[in-house]
């Protein structure tokens, strides 16, 4: 699953990162917890990868669990290199 409207043709996130941002935090200001807000936009990604994966009649075998999960480890290792930057930048990586 890449990021790009075609091949090699690089998307910018940060746009989508943040509706979906916004959207949570609505949510979350509607009163529902924040846990609960972490466990529906992981919910819905997950169903999202499955229909990429496997359409709307499908599901994801061992091998395509573990190919998103891997996709989402890496992403969460990603988002964590960029936290620890910002909150030390002068920290050697």
């Amino acid at each position: 699953m890449s990021a790009s409207k075609q091949v090699g043709q690089p998307v910018d996130l940060q746009p989508i990162l943040d509706r979906f941002i916004e959207l949570a935090n609505d949510i979350k200001d509607e009163g529902i917890p924040i846990e609960m807000v972490n466990a529906g936009l992981m919910l819905a990604s997950c169903t999202y990868a499955t229909y990429i994966g496997a359409g709307n009649e499908g599901y994801l075998k061992e091998a395509g669990v573990n190919k998103v999960a891997e996709v989402y480890k890496k992403n969460l290792a990603g988002v964590q290199k960029i936290k620890k930057n910002q909150l030390n930048p002068q920290e050697k990586k």
